[in-house]
């Protein structure tokens, strides 16, 4: 893996105005900024990967998760109330954000390689294991790339992750996913394909999801906003459309979950549109293991951030899965 890193300008930080948090705007895209903080910059064997980084103290990676909107302004809450005591770096992957969005074919192993490549750079002025949290699909890719190199994270946080709902046994052969290569080539169908992506990211479309996800009416606005935005970019289309075929979901996840060998904590909400974690019961009696439900929707870290803090922080303080696990019980009574 090659890339160059550029980090963080002391000099040039951006920060945000009181009252208008989001409109100081990058130098070299019209998409402003999703969080506060200074930029970080790496040229991978998957393009460029963009990071914002604040804050000071261990190293903590934040992974947004993967959507027709997805970027690094679904981990606000945790970025924003987290750098008073970590360094945090919260990541736009490839096809997302600031980060290049160029027309290529996006796989799981190219977000595991960005992933790696960011977590290398850290590496390279903070030595030692990391802390890493992810959300939703992203949870997928960063499992892989712990299970890669395992070295190098001191735990891992899932939150509303994918590859437990159904019934079906996601075990198949190493690598492959669980797309459809003719429905993308429908997608991507001349003419249509755009058309079809601009419909579903109108803003009363991105309401609509965002409904489905917390489970209510009471989304946060300022996501909202920004999801509008973000969809707006040149080249915004190219990675959703393998997400909505399919192609960015692992066939082999539940190998890969069950490989992890660090602490590991899975939370996840009550209500919307992504309750079904009928398949966890393959990892609940893995002793690295740890759970928390929140009775929120699919992103607790928006609805009850500082309840959703205090169990990351007691999760990453005792690094086991019991005290996780009698929380989760409580809080289900």
């Amino acid at each position: 893996m090659s890339y160059q890193t550029t980090f963080p300008n002391k000099a040039t930080p951006f920060k945000r105005a009181a009252g208008a948090p989001h409109m100081r705007r990058h130098a070299e895209a019209s998409l402003p900024p999703a969080l506060n903080g200074e930029y970080l910059s790496i040229a991978t064997d998957v393009g460029r990967v963009h990071a914002y980084v604040a804050g000071k103290g261990p190293p903590l990676l934040l992974i947004h998760s993967i959507n027709a909107a997805a970027s690094a302004a679904e981990v606000r809450p945790l970025h924003d109330c987290l750098q008073r005591s970590r360094q945090v770096i919260s990541i736009d992957l490839p096809g997302f954000g600031l980060s290049e969005r160029s027309d290529r074919r996006y796989t799981p192993q190219m977000m595991t390689r960005a992933i790696q490549a960011v977590v290398a750079a850290i590496a390279s002025h903070n030595p030692g294991p990391i802390d890493a949290l992810a959300l939703s699909l992203s949870s997928e890719f960063l499992a892989r790339a712990a299970v890669e190199t395992p070295f190098v994270y001191r735990s891992l946080a899932f939150v509303s992750p994918t590859g437990f709902s159904g019934h079906r046994a996601l075990r198949e052969a190493p690598g492959t996913t669980r797309g459809s290569p003719l429905l993308y080539a429908l997608l991507r169908g001349p003419g249509w394909g755009p058309a079809i992506f601009r419909f579903f990211t109108r803003p009363a479309m991105i309401r609509r999801f965002l409904r489905g996800t917390w489970g209510s009416a009471n989304i946060d606005k300022q996501l909202w906003q920004y999801d509008t935005w973000t969809t707006r970019q040149p080249g915004a289309a190219f990675a959703p459309l393998y997400f909505i075929s399919g192609q960015l979901f692992s066939a082999d996840i539940h190998r890969i979950y069950e490989q992890l060998t660090m602490p590991v904590w899975s939370s996840h909400g009550v209500r919307g549109n992504f309750t079904d974690y009928r398949q966890e019961h393959i990892v609940k009696s893995r002793q690295n293991w740890s759970f928390s439900t929140f009775q929120t929707g699919a992103f607790p870290h928006f609805e009850v951030t500082p309840e959703f803090v205090a169990d990351y922080e007691h999760f990453l303080s005792n690094g086991s899965a019991a005290p996780t696990r009698a929380i989760s019980r409580a809080r289900r009574a």
